[in-house]
């Protein structure tokens, strides 16, 4: 896209890990005395903390009763993600939990796609702890408090596949967001109880929020060269599938105003 002139620029993201807890403990911390009732579902939970470096630190894509996922692009990194299937019944929820990344702490002001070397970099950390065959590194949170690499898994098992390497997560991750992340863990405890228990299971690395650089477009939604039309999560303008899809609705609204509008007299 640089070869071709099209304008970018860097945006900011946010990296962090994959957290795993039993699922029936998230739902009694939420129903309370109702967690079993068989009319309501698995619970879910969203939170957002300001740490005190100034980063947000916030929960994303909470998956209940599902799975960590591998979700590497590239040979040589690890990236994990989440699911539920359509029961949401396994017996772990997991969810990301982020740190705010801007794009002066990656030198985004001088390179608009060096948000995405600074991604490959910490994936690439991830793949080396986890052992170099696609295993992703993990960590029990009261040892990465401590910063030490953990020896047994408590009463919760990680769902990643192919499987997990203990490892120090400070190996792939900057210290900041570690830092932020041991905060952000320890206040979502005070939201939800047993939250930031010991044997909370943090799996490594989390690094595709959203996109690291924008292709910047214009009021009718085209970029500097008229006819491309950048849309949805990979080109800067959306945090999700629903915010994607949106997008997609609002391009399509634009093309056809400028190629097909609508008469109605028709």
């Amino acid at each position: 896209m640089l070869s071709n002139k099209i304008e970018l620029t860097a945006k900011p993201f946010a990296i962090g890990v994959r957290v795993e807890h039993p699922q029936k403990m998230i739902s009694k911390a939420q129903y309370g005395e109702m967690a079993d009732h068989p009319g309501l579902g698995p619970a879910d939970y969203k939170f957002v903390h300001k740490s005190k470096n100034g980063r947000s630190v916030y929960t994303f894509c909470m998956c209940p009763g599902g799975v960590v996922t591998a979700s590497a692009s590239e040979e040589g990194g690890v990236v994990t993600n989440g699911m539920s299937f359509h029961e949401r019944d396994l017996e772990n929820a997991n969810s990301a939990v982020v740190v705010q990344i801007n794009p002066e702490d990656f030198g985004g002001s001088e390179n608009p796609l060096a948000g995405i070397e600074f991604q490959r970099k910490w994936e690439r950390k991830a793949f080396e702890s986890g052992g170099g065959n696609y295993r992703a590194p993990v960590q029990l949170f009261k040892d990465f408090k401590e910063k030490k690499v953990s020896s047994n898994f408590g009463e919760i098992y990680p769902t990643y596949r192919p499987g997990c390497t203990f490892a120090s997560l400070w190996d792939c991750l900057p210290a900041y967001v570690c830092e932020s992340l041991i905060e952000g863990i320890t206040a979502f405890g005070k939201l939800l109880t047993g939250y930031d228990r010991p044997d909370t299971l943090l799996t490594g690395v989390e690094t595709r929020t959203s996109s690291p650089l924008r292709i910047v477009r214009d009021d009718e939604m085209q970029t500097n060269i008229r006819g491309i039309y950048p849309c949805g999560e990979g080109s800067g303008y959306a945090g999700g599938i629903m915010s994607a899809s949106i997008d997609g609705l609002k391009i399509a609204e634009q093309i056809i105003k400028a190629y097909k509008p609508i008469n109605d007299k028709e």
